[in-house]
């Protein structure tokens, strides 16, 4: 059984204060594997209050956790209902970048590029599972299978998009840095995850029934106070906030690169 590479400490702030902790059982998801640990324990930070798991998982983990891609984010994946979805993401962003290359990150089923590219931008794709980025880029769509922090388009795109991606990162701050880098300036950020601080979150989890600490490929849960301070530390102003229909109590926010 893979066990994960620990933290040893907040993945955000580096403290090793911890204020509480919660185990959960991720067996129940749909691409758990008997290879994987079924128990998830999360940890609340003392100092800056972050949420996370106590490890990540190895690179022998993740091959078996991607071997498999849930239905809803293969390329195509009931894309005229994802349509709207991504047409209402795309509008939000108008009133700040109408134009130029947009980079989508963790694509999943597409919809966000293929409804991008609509709206006159030019996608680009970067996700992990290798099917996605051949089925993209059969569809002539520009697509990589790497790694955020290997990707060098220093400055070219006036948009990125990491829509539920944050979460599955184990060190958020250097991707988000990864992120500054891909934009021009004055370019913007458009983020969704969980929000747990909302009243939704807490809800659920009174009723014992909070989906997220049983997610097997989530790292964090962010709320959105901690959030808008990560993002001003790695060089953005968020300035826009929202409630996102993609997935059940999520956010989503818009942030402006700053130089």
């Amino acid at each position: 059984m893979f066990a994960r590479n620990p933290y040893g400490c907040c993945p955000l702030c580096n403290s090793v204060s911890v204020m509480s902790t919660l185990k959960a059982d991720c067996s129940r998801h749909p691409l758990y594997k008997p290879e994987i640990s079924p128990e998830i324990t999360w940890i609340r930070c003392a100092n800056c209050e972050h949420i996370y798991t106590d490890g990540f998982h190895t690179e022998e983990a993740l091959d078996v956790i991607f071997s498999d891609t849930n239905q809803n984010q293969k390329v195509g994946a009931d894309f005229e209902n994802q349509r709207y979805v991504s047409a209402k993401i795309i509008e939000k962003v108008l009133p700040f970048v109408d134009d130029g290359y947009w980079c989508d990150i963790g694509f999943g089923n597409g919809s966000l590029l293929f409804t991008a590219a609509e709206y006159g931008f030019s996608p680009v794709g970067i996700d992990l599972r290798k099917d996605n980025v051949e089925a993209m880029v059969s569809l002539g769509i520009e697509a990589h299978r790497v790694e955020l922090t290997s990707f060098s388009c220093p400055s070219k795109f006036t948009v990125v998009s990491m829509c539920d991606v944050l979460e599955h990162m184990p060190y958020p701050i250097e991707n988000l840095e990864a992120v500054h880098s891909l934009l021009k300036p004055n370019g913007v950020l458009f983020l969704s995850m969980p929000n747990a601080d909302s009243m939704a979150w807490q809800f659920l989890h009174s009723l014992d029934r909070n989906p997220y600490w049983g997610e097997l490929e989530h790292y964090h849960n962010f709320g959105r106070k901690r959030l808008y301070q990560l993002l001003r530390d790695c060089g953005f102003e968020p300035i826009r906030y929202g409630v996102s229909e993609r997935y059940r109590v999520c956010m989503e926010i818009i942030a402006k690169r700053l130089d």
